[in-house]
């Protein structure tokens, strides 16, 4: 375990995860396994939750078996009420236990999306519109949840890395760890038990993503230590290779990230997708939800997120690593909230980062854009390379995911918000033009010469600026909405 410090308080950075202590939280920001939890996630639920257990097995379209389950049969909801105590007191007797309070809230988020949204779902199947879904989460799935995401630290509704993602794969053969051919999940809507399907492909491309984050956590670090030192002992060397870190782990992501297409056929993603939208500016909950018997909720209606890429932790830590700036619009006001749903550990550190970056001035320094120190120094024109070519990463990111959305969402609905509440059409371009403008105002800045392939590199960055706005406009004027872009 490690302290980074400067100024600002110093940040605990795993480098030991410590599997086996369950009094700390499952997800804790470390050098070896980065943004994906301590330990591998919790399968097994003790014996109190076994009816828990049984209605979650029973629950998706199609079950481990290839069986029909309760959704496909429009029961959850009967099931629920029928057979599922109120286990909160169960909860309570567990709750030293860190990592197994963030498997009950996987589980109960699981059950509380999918019961929230079946009838929307049933809608979907017709070819109806979405319709309304239930607005109260009964007591015994809403008191649960809330009591286990207060002691993990996560909303009491479905989020990305504590559960739908990042806490909900296991690992077939412990010793052969997360290569890919190895992990299933464990809780799924529609037939993502079965690993070949779309909705197990989608979860686990994500999964693949952010086993890579280990070395981006830790050349996100190094760069910081590299400035954080004085001035005069300051070392670029150590600040290059900690940006060349960075950039070998985003390489990665954007590769793993590019297996989607095989993975998870843009056909079938909205068949599963109905079960991850959230409450937040969703018109099949236009009064909020309330939550039965949850009492620091007082009884009115709530509104939460849901599920969302967004919530990732990799491209926001590059952001503000390279302190990327976003444009004062709605839309990076909802990037902002998005910081909310991310687990307490990753929020803290990303906020380090930012922080201390601008406390030392990593951006001025190494893109020394005042020329303070020699402008032809080789060192510094490779400072100024790697900089770029790591925004290169975050925007052919932003890219893809732009890429996915227009294939597997614009191209096949016409529901106007994402998952997580934000517009569909204008929200991922907010932020990808915000980098592709970043990366030609330091180019023009540091005046060019930086290499050949950065030369590709601003080259298409050119083309794809218009061609982001071309599509977005068009998307706009087909919808009725006003294009920002």
């Amino acid at each position: 375990m490690g302290s980074l410090g400067h100024a600002t308080p110093a940040y605990t950075v795993l480098d030991d995860t410590r599997p086996d202590d369950t009094s700390l939280p499952a997800f804790m920001v470390s050098t070896t396994r980065g943004f994906l939890p301590r330990m591998d996630p919790i399968v097994t639920l003790p014996a109190e939750f076994d009816v828990l257990e049984s209605i979650l097995q029973r629950m998706p379209v199609k079950t481990l078996s290839g069986e029909p389950g309760l959704l496909a049969e429009s029961k959850l909801g009967e099931t629920v009420t029928k057979e599922l105590p109120d286990l909160t007191d169960a909860v309570d007797k567990y709750k030293a236990n860190l990592p197994l309070m963030n498997a009950l809230y996987r589980d109960y988020s699981f059950l509380a999306s999918a019961y929230l949204l079946e009838p929307c779902h049933e809608r979907f199947v017709r070819g109806e519109e979405y319709g309304l879904g239930r607005d109260v989460l009964p007591a015994n799935i809403a008191r649960p949840i809330a009591k286990c995401a207060a002691l993990c630290g996560f909303k009491p509704f479905m989020e990305y890395a504590g559960s739908y993602a990042l806490f909900n794969y296991r690992l077939v053969d412990p010793t052969q760890g997360l290569a890919s051919s190895n992990i299933r999940l464990i809780r799924a809507f529609e037939h993502g038990l079965d690993p070949t399907s779309s909705e197990a492909g989608f979860v686990l491309v994500h999964i693949d993503m952010v086993k890579h984050s280990g070395p981006l956590v830790g050349g996100a670090a190094a760069c910081i230590t590299a400035a954080s030192n004085p001035t005069p002992h300051r070392s670029r060397s150590a600040a290059n290779a900690g940006l060349t870190q960075v950039l070998t782990a985003m390489r990665k992501v954007n590769a793993t990230m590019e297996t989607m297409w095989a993975r998870s056929r843009p056909t079938q993603y909205t068949s599963f997708r109905t079960f991850i939208f959230g409450i937040t500016a969703q018109s099949m909950f236009p009064e909020g939800v309330v939550y039965e018997g949850v009492e620091e909720l007082g009884g009115k209606p709530v509104s939460f997120r849901g599920e969302s890429g967004a919530n990732d932790s990799m491209v926001p830590l590059v952001d503000n690593l390279l302190a990327v700036p976003m444009p004062q619009t709605p839309l990076t006001e909802i990037l902002r909230d998005f910081r909310s749903y991310r687990p307490g550990d990753h929020r803290g550190f990303l906020e380090w980062v930012k922080t201390v970056g601008e406390e030392v001035g990593l951006k001025g320094w190494l893109l020394d854009v005042e020329g303070r120190e020699a402008a032809g120094d080789e060192m510094t024109r490779e400072s100024r390379a790697l900089w770029i070519m790591v925004l290169d990463q975050v925007r052919e990111f932003r890219w893809r995911h732009w890429c996915f959305a227009r294939e597997y969402i614009l191209k096949r609905t016409s529901h106007p918000t994402a998952t997580g509440g934000s517009p569909i059409v204008t929200w991922l371009p907010n932020q990808l033009s915000a980098v592709m403008d970043e990366m030609v105002n330091l180019h023009e800045a540091v005046g060019g010469n930086l290499g050949p392939e950065v030369d590709e590199i601003m080259d298409l960055v050119g083309r794809q600026r218009e061609m982001l706005r071309k599509e977005v406009r068009k998307f706009c004027e087909e919808r009725g909405v006003e294009a920002n872009v």
